[in-house]
């Protein structure tokens, strides 16, 4: 059967290209009287950088079915160049492994466009200007929700949002509004009275309400206080989560992402998922770790993954403690901008010990939620005492692989126990150049020699995994790639403490984003670097990320993915460049 059948195209743009690439499909007489080695797909006249230290870039690859069966040059190529190959000449362009985004939300990020969104509002007061048209369209009685405020980016007043900034135009409906970080939020006073939430109400174990000077909380909550809000909310239908999760797929394929790695994903969109993949309707691969309140489930009923790997779950997600923005995370000294040290115990070590053990026997990987010194030591400490109560002998898979989620600051000590222990780090280049933006504030001069330390990590021969964490970011390869390498504001400037010597080479973030990423979803031999064998997952881009100025990365303006599951899907955009 001829490809061009079984292509899949999204986007004028991409159809306009794809004619073009056709055109290549008339192989002369002469051509076809050569060798005709059978392939499905060729791509050349390119540069791939293919993320495999052993061929670090090609020419040309060649695919059959879902797999990649030739990387080399151009010359070479010319052999499965004839039958019914699809043949496509990538001249100006170039070909990457297919970046991974190990650390998001696919839900959140289907959901984005579907309610209001704050991300990107440049002052409180537009801020809640935003908020008040909003919440006029919504019915009394009903919540008004959104997300996405962040008060670092304001240029008015750098603050958190009160129910004192919203009472005035939502008295007769509840307000439930996330900052960017999802870990702390914003309530009306309406919201508080059905939770029935007074000055008298204490804080719950791992969770804060912020209060005016009477006692009275005043709207900004965090961590585990968002789960009384939670609870009152409707639930969202099963139509509706479907419907998300396929347009945060969509979303994702759309700027470039392959595969994205799931940070806490509940049951029932697991099931979603699976039937999503039955119907063919799966844009990325999707990597997915249970929700720790769901643990019991997956140790239950273990591992599960399709035939084709677009979908696999395997991990348990678990939160210790906040986020610095909201000063949650636990820190081993006081903030400097405050009289206390942040907040632990969003899953207490009594909760969290056997569901370690319990892992380690049937070849679960943890990842957790940490980011505050406090937290990582902690964690550390209780991973520790879970490989040590866990004879060897009895441990499913002689690597676990479990992950620290974020682990924004690592002192020395810790970075050192990172590599005895076999620990993985996640993190998110964003957040480190959002973050450094107010992390001077947080943190102090010290601190900060070991906060986002990325390559201070590297140096000590560990991997990273890069990701976005998206919706609380942007989720753009672009941005990521380039706070990576740049340890710069989107503009090229930077602040005093943002230690640029902790970015890393070029080199280094493709690996953060294609190869590692893989390797910390147990999947190196199957993806993540462009090689035979493995899947044919590229991401196709109009720059070469790995010479053009630091600027010119974040200005991409035609980006292309293609991923072939056993069908090839072809997805051509213009994107804008990043903000």
């Amino acid at each position: 059967m001829n490809l061009k059948n079984k292509l899949k195209i999204t986007g004028t743009i991409g159809l306009c290209l794809l004619l073009m690439s056709c055109a290549e499909n008339d192989v002369s007489t002469a051509e076809m009287t050569k060798e005709c080695l059978v392939a499905d797909m060729v791509l050349h006249n390119t540069k791939i950088y293919t993320a495999n230290d052993a061929q670090w870039t090609a020419e040309a690859t060649a695919v059959l079915g879902d797999k990649i069966i030739f990387v080399g040059s151009n010359a070479d190529a010319s052999k499965y160049m004839c039958g019914d190959a699809q043949v496509m000449d990538m001249t100006g362009k170039y070909v990457y492994a297919g970046f991974t985004d190990s650390h998001q939300h696919v839900e959140g990020v289907g959901q984005r466009p579907k309610t209001l969104s704050l991300f990107g509002i440049e002052t409180l007061k537009a801020t809640v200007d935003a908020i008040k048209t909003f919440a006029a369209r919504v019915p009394a009685n009903e919540w008004v929700q959104g997300r996405g405020w962040i008060e670092r980016e304001w240029t008015d007043e750098k603050r958190f949002l009160t129910r004192h900034d919203v009472d005035s135009f939502t008295a007769d409906k509840p307000l439930f509004m996330p900052r960017a970080d999802g870990v702390s939020a914003l309530v009306n006073s309406k919201a508080l009275a059905l939770a029935g939430i007074t000055k008298d109400y204490p804080d719950p174990l791992g969770g804060k309400f912020e209060r005016d000077a009477d006692g009275t909380p005043n709207g900004y909550i965090l961590a585990t206080a968002m789960n009384i809000f939670r609870g009152l909310i409707p639930p969202k239908t099963r139509e509706y989560k479907k419907d998300s999760l396929v347009q945060g797929m969509y979303e994702n394929a759309k700027v470039g992402w392959t595969n994205t790695q799931d940070a806490g994903m509940p049951y029932v969109n697991v099931e979603i998922i699976k039937e999503i993949h039955a119907e063919g309707n799966m844009s990325t691969r999707i990597y997915a770790a249970a929700n720790v309140k769901e643990a019991g489930i997956i140790l239950e009923r273990g591992r599960e993954i399709t035939a084709d790997n677009m979908f696999d779950l395997r991990g348990i997600k678990v939160y210790i403690d906040g986020t610095l923005g909201s000063r949650g995370a636990a820190l081993l000294e006081n903030y400097a901008d405050a009289d206390h040290n942040g907040f632990m115990n969003r899953t207490t070590k009594e909760a969290l010990d056997p569901i370690l053990r319990a892992a380690l026997r049937q070849g679960i990987q943890v990842e957790t939620h940490v980011i505050g010194d406090r937290a990582v030591r902690t964690l550390l400490d209780w991973y520790e005492e879970a490989f040590n109560a866990v004879p060897k002998s009895e441990w499913a898979i002689a690597e676990p692989r479990w992950r620290l989620e974020h682990a924004q600051i690592i002192p020395p000590q810790d970075q050192v126990r990172l590599v005895s222990l076999g620990i993985l780090v996640s993190m998110q280049p964003s957040h480190g150049i959002g973050d450094l933006n107010f992390a001077p504030d947080r943190l102090g001069p010290d601190r900060l020699a070991h906060a986002y330390p990325w390559q201070q990590l590297i140096d000590r021969g560990l991997i990273i995994l890069g990701g976005s964490d998206a919706p609380v970011e942007q989720g753009d390869p672009r941005i990521e790639f380039y706070a990576a390498v740049t340890r710069k504001r989107l503009d090229g400037t930077s602040a005093q403490g943002w230690h640029p010597e902790l970015a890393v080479k070029r080199e280094t973030a493709l690996k953060m984003f294609t190869i590692w990423p893989a390797y910390g979803a147990f999947q190196e031999r199957i993806r993540g670097s462009v090689e035979v064998g493995k899947y044919a997952d590229f991401t196709i881009l109009d720059r070469d990320w790995l010479t053009v100025p630091e600027a010119d990365i974040l200005t991409s303006e035609k980006q292309s993915f293609i991923m072939t599951h056993s069908r090839i899907k072809l997805i051509i955009l213009v994107l804008q460049p990043a903000k």
